[in-house]
């Protein structure tokens, strides 16, 4: 079985590029404090990395 990652937004991406805030929605997030379920693949962990002053990440 694949490995997924818990990731919540913990703050908003008002104020941040259009580009960042793309990379949130791509993620599955809609509000703040949402907690989304993805796959645990270098291309999340590329997303993650690119909003990770944004966001919780939890190995599960």
């Amino acid at each position: 079985m694949a490995k997924n990652l818990k990731i919540t937004q913990v703050k908003s991406g008002i104020g941040y590029r259009q580009r960042t805030k793309d990379t949130l929605r791509a993620l599955g997030f809609r509000r703040m404090h949402q907690t989304v379920e993805q796959p645990d693949n270098p291309a999340i962990r590329g997303m993650i990395k690119a909003v990770r002053h944004l966001v919780k990440v939890d190995e599960s």
